[in-house]
């Protein structure tokens, strides 16, 4: 069943080299993707993926190559005939003293267990709860739900309890594995990483080969060259919205800031309630007690710096255009002049919206806010997040 998946590979536009394929057969062999599906996933990919970018086809292959295996029934995995449902009911609960648990003795074997098992199914005419032979629950039979057996089959139970089961046959429901691109960190990275502006600074710690082999050549004897570590020198202010429209998007914007923390090394970022005004805060918990005047935000970074916006820009227009119109305190001056401040302090800046774009003109707040940012208003989207990289750029 692994040939197919190779071609599919291939198909899909995974490069796989058959060492990586043989270096997969070996850690199967030797029992390290644990035998269970999300086991082997993460070994796959971990072994024939090389470039981050071809993680999504790794995806579309192994979704193609082994979609339907979660979906075999139970009972024909050992038998055709079926278990009725009410057999596994939850009625009751086995709770058995640990000496009660050391008399109770297993099978010996996986087929024994199996054996067994067929017997019961082809012997067995009603519900069973309590037992220690039948299929049931609360008992301390090796087959059922609910209760107690040291080499036991778990049949139809909501999760595990006690891990001792030797088979475990419940129904579990997996998602598509990236039938469109889903935005997660990893896809956020992948857009990030196209706003980069690569210098050396620093202290002179990295070896320098290249200089060093020609240094050695001129002397005559080995001279080692160093050279500061390359990094990011690009510089980034990220401005989170943490108004109450945007609990629906707290997942998406935690993956950003998380994938913006770990890409750019000089970040700094602030918060502030549906409009910019005369006071950000770092820290939500004291943004009454410790605001930073924006003014001080404007005179302290520089032109150089990417201005990023983050919010759903959904709210009341008096917010925007109205001296007085934020809604937790009276603002001298209105949303809009704060906003035009910052678009003239820094160049390069976007605002990233996750509401569905479809949705925008629904809005007359967004449509106010994409004219102050003269239409650099992005969808929180990897299509969106990797055009607002290239107007940054």
């Amino acid at each position: 069943m692994f040939i197919p998946f190779l071609d599919c590979l291939r198909r899909q536009g995974v490069p796989v080299s058959l060492r990586e394929w043989l270096d997969l057969m070996a850690g199967m062999q030797a029992g390290v993707a644990d035998w269970t599906v999300d086991g082997f996933y993460h070994l796959a990919r971990l072994a024939l993926v090389k470039d981050e970018r071809h993680l999504d086809r790794f995806d579309r292959a192994f979704a193609e190559s082994f979609s339907g295996l979660e979906q075999i029934p139970v009972e024909a995995l050992v038998t055709e005939q079926a278990i009725p449902r009410d057999w596994l009911e939850k009625l009751a609960e086995k709770l058995l003293t640990d000496e009660e648990k050391a008399a109770i003795e297993g099978s010996g074997s996986f087929e024994e267990l199996m054996k067994k098992l067929r017997e019961r199914l082809a012997e067995q005419q009603g519900r069973h709860q309590g037992g220690n032979k039948w299929i049931g629950t609360a008992g301390t039979s090796p087959f059922g739900a609910y209760g107690y057996n040291p080499e036991g089959v778990r049949i139809g139970q909501d999760e595990s309890r006690h891990r001792r089961a030797v088979k475990v046959w419940d129904k579990r429901e997996f998602r598509d594995f990236d039938d469109q691109v889903e935005l997660g960190t990893r896809n956020i990275k992948v857009a990030l990483k196209r706003l980069r502006q690569w210098a050396r600074h620093g202290a002179a710690e990295e070896l320098d080969l290249p200089a060093t082999i020609r240094a050695t050549a001129d002397h005559g004897y080995i001279d080692v060259q160093t050279r500061p570590e390359r990094r990011n020198a690009v510089k980034v202010l990220l401005f989170l919205d943490v108004g109450g429209s945007m609990d629906d998007h707290i997942r998406v914007v935690d993956e950003l800031f998380s994938a913006a923390r770990a890409e750019f090394k000089h970040m700094e970022h602030f918060y502030f309630h549906n409009c910019l005004y005369e006071g950000v805060w770092t820290d939500n918990r004291r943004r009454w007690t410790e605001q930073t005047p924006t003014w001080d935000i404007l005179h302290r970074f520089g032109r150089d710096y990417k201005c990023i916006f983050v919010g759903d820009a959904s709210m009341s227009p008096y917010e925007i255009a109205v001296p007085g119109g934020a809604n937790e305190h009276w603002n001298p001056e209105t949303g809009e002049v704060w906003l035009r401040r910052a678009a003239e302090t820094w160049p390069d800046h976007v605002w990233l919206n996750p509401v569905p774009q479809g949705n925008w003109r629904h809005t007359q707040s967004i449509a106010m806010i994409d004219r102050i940012f003269e239409n650099r208003m992005m969808p929180l989207t990897l299509e969106g997040l990797t055009q607002a990289m290239r107007v940054l750029g």
